[in-house]
């Protein structure tokens, strides 16, 4: 099963290092990071995506939970959420009908093309990670160049009082 898992982290440096080296030295997998500051200058929110079932959950849990720069973490997938992928993706599109089609699919996908080239244009899409996966299976036979995408983001719905991050101050 898939978890995203929320950490908010003291925004110091070594932070990233340290949690995903303690995860990899205990033969934790993490299909997803991504990593940001908040709000709040001083802290960072890491997002995972781990697959596992409960007892593997819960283990990763309290690993983050002993690492003295984790402030909180929440597991996010076991609430309403939204969570969404951002991709860039450079593919082949001379001149002519082949481009044209690509066009018509980013505005299909509601994605944006942000360069273009004699022979290629990138394009920018954000979504879920089904239609992610969907447009860059579309995108396959016009012969992509070149993907990177960022890793899962994740926040709660609405205004869950129990689910605030109380502010740190700096001393």
């Amino acid at each position: 099963m898939r978890h995203v898992l929320s950490a908010i982290v003291q925004n110091v440096p070594g932070v990233l290092a340290h949690i995903s080296g303690m995860l990899a030295s205990r033969g934790y997998n993490i299909d997803s990071l991504a990593v940001g500051e908040t709000e709040d200058p001083n802290l960072s929110r890491m997002t995972f995506v781990v697959v596992g079932d409960e007892r593997i959950l819960e283990q990763v849990a309290k690993q983050l939970e002993k690492i003295v720069t984790v402030v909180k973490v929440v597991d996010v997938s076991s609430q309403d959420f939204v969570e969404r992928d951002l991709m860039l993706l450079k593919v082949q599109a001379p001149a002519g009908p082949r481009r044209s089609e690509i066009r018509e699919l980013v505005d299909i996908f509601r994605g944006k093309i942000v360069d273009v080239g004699a022979e290629e244009i990138m394009i920018e899409i954000s979504g879920r990670e089904n239609k992610i996966e969907a447009f860059i299976d579309r995108m396959r036979p016009y012969g992509i160049l070149e993907l990177v995408r960022s890793g899962r983001i994740a926040m709660v719905r609405g205004a869950q009082q129990d689910e605030r991050v109380p502010r740190m101050h700096s001393a």
